[in-house]
């Protein structure tokens, strides 16, 4: 027994040192939360938790998908297996930094209203007055939330000088499918740089034609393959992640994992899962910061 544990403990370690080299390797340059502020003339793309991002590109910093609610806060997905609450991890920096971290944001984008990408506290925390940017069907539900300025997006719109096209996706198949609603991607354009955040999607031809499309240089891709008791998946497992890496040279970041109960592919199990890969790609941790071209 105790040759077992032992055994246990050092493969256990052995993954955990890959994962974290290979996030290393992988980060053209990776900064963590605090030096945030050191970067205002910076592009980047930062991971706050899940699938909640900073995005900041010609001087315009935009809020992705703001879960911001406490650790176990909210009621555990139904219907997955697991009971766990969520979030499952906290956010990476204290509460006291959410007012900041709001007040620097010019706008907020929402690529569908449900609870781990819009939830209640963030709903309460952004300040009414902020853009909220979102697919036309969900324009309504946000502005009963009391939001002043809500601007659906049905094809593309143009802000501050950055180009914003909306783009499908496919939220599962079959009857989970349907039942998961409407999802929007957006590619963020400036003149150098083309970031194509995909949303919670599976590989799907609207995936493909988006990226065929656009051709971006920035691919976030909603992974850990969530899923419920029944159906297939609804968001990206790493099967979808080396798909789009076959199609595409652009730099994927993989976000939207360890988080949530119904997400059962780890930020390790992705790792492990491409290893071998020829795969432009980074897995960053909650907080991380990725610099941007």
């Amino acid at each position: 027994m105790q040759q077992y544990l032992a055994l246990y403990r050092t493969t256990h370690m052995l993954r955990r040192t890959f994962l974290q080299s290979f996030m290393l390797l992988a980060a053209p340059k990776a900064v963590f939360v605090g030096e945030r502020k050191k970067m205002k003339s910076t592009s980047y793309i930062q991971l706050i938790r899940h699938a909640t991002l900073v995005l900041q590109i010609e001087g315009k910093r935009m809020l992705i998908d703001p879960m911001l609610s406490e650790k176990e806060q909210l009621d555990p997905v139904k219907n997955c297996g697991n009971e766990k609450r969520i979030p499952m991890v906290p956010l990476p920096f204290e509460r006291s930094s959410i007012s900041e971290l709001l007040a620097d944001i010019d706008a907020v984008i929402v690529t569908h209203t449900h609870r781990d990408h819009w939830d209640i506290e963030a709903q309460h925390l952004i300040p009414k007055s902020k853009p909220i940017f979102c697919q036309p069907s969900d324009e309504e539900k946000i502005r009963a939330q009391n939001f002043l300025d809500v601007r659906a997006i049905p094809q593309e719109i143009v802000w501050k000088g950055l180009l914003i096209h909306r783009t499908s996706g496919q939220h599962g198949t079959g009857e989970v499918g349907r039942q998961m609603g409407e999802v929007s991607g957006f590619v963020i354009s400036t003149n150098k740089t083309k970031i194509y955040i995909a949303g919670d999607t599976i590989w799907c031809k609207d995936v493909e034609g988006a990226i065929k499309t656009f051709n971006p240089d920035y691919i976030v891709l909603n992974a850990g393959g969530a899923q419920f008791l029944t159906g297939g998946p609804i968001t990206m497992t790493p099967d979808d992640v080396i798909a789009v890496s076959e199609v595409s040279p652009s730099k994927l970041i993989a976000v939207h994992m360890d988080c949530v109960n119904h997400c059962f592919v780890t930020r390790q199990d992705l790792a492990n899962s491409i290893r071998h890969k020829n795969i432009n790609i980074h897995i960053p941790v909650d907080g991380e910061i990725i610099s941007i071209r």
